[in-house]
């Protein structure tokens, strides 16, 4: 996919005010290509989204737009580049940017989708992180979430999900 250098892999879906967003660390290959959030086929996102009554019905990744309706926005750590998490340098995950995106438009909730995620916003290396709703933590509530990629089949709750589902339908 051509694109600018420094561009956007993905677009940030996120508004003031929302009630959860779905923060993962950087697009994938398939979502750098396709230009569509956890658009993998093996990723479980859409359907956890479903099975948790999150979404009203399986939404197909290039339907992400509509998820700012239901109050639930979407963002990356790192939006220049792409891939898997360890592939990806450090510095091109803008931490500062988004702590301002946070202050600036105050989500309820904050929803990782990967540990390494947590661990930037968290500033705690991701062994220390349990899977769940975070503790005394400042700002929104947080929750981090076992990662819906295919590669972290070993690792996948749903249970977690079921929870940051219950704080957006409270």
């Amino acid at each position: 996919m051509a694109r600018k250098p420094g561009a956007h892999i993905l677009p940030d879906r996120l508004a003031p005010d929302l009630k959860l967003w779905f923060v993962g660390t950087a697009a994938g290959p398939k979502s750098a290509e396709v230009g569509a959030y956890y658009a993998h086929r093996g990723n479980r996102f859409w359907r956890a989204l479903h099975e948790t009554g999150i979404t009203p019905r399986l939404y197909a990744p290039e339907e992400f737009t509509l998820l700012m309706a239901l109050g639930v926005g979407l963002t990356d750590f790192c939006k220049t580049d792409w891939g898997v998490d360890a592939n990806i340098a450090r510095e091109a995950f803008d931490v500062d940017g988004f702590r301002r995106k946070v202050a600036r438009m105050k989500p309820r909730a904050l929803a990782f989708t990967s540990k390494t995620a947590a661990g930037l916003w968290l500033d705690q290396s991701t062994g220390r992180i349990a899977i769940g709703r975070q503790e005394a933590t400042t700002g929104p509530t947080v929750f981090v979430l076992p990662s819906p990629s295919g590669l972290a089949t070993s690792y996948w709750s749903i249970a977690p999900w079921r929870e940051a589902a219950d704080f957006l339908r409270a």
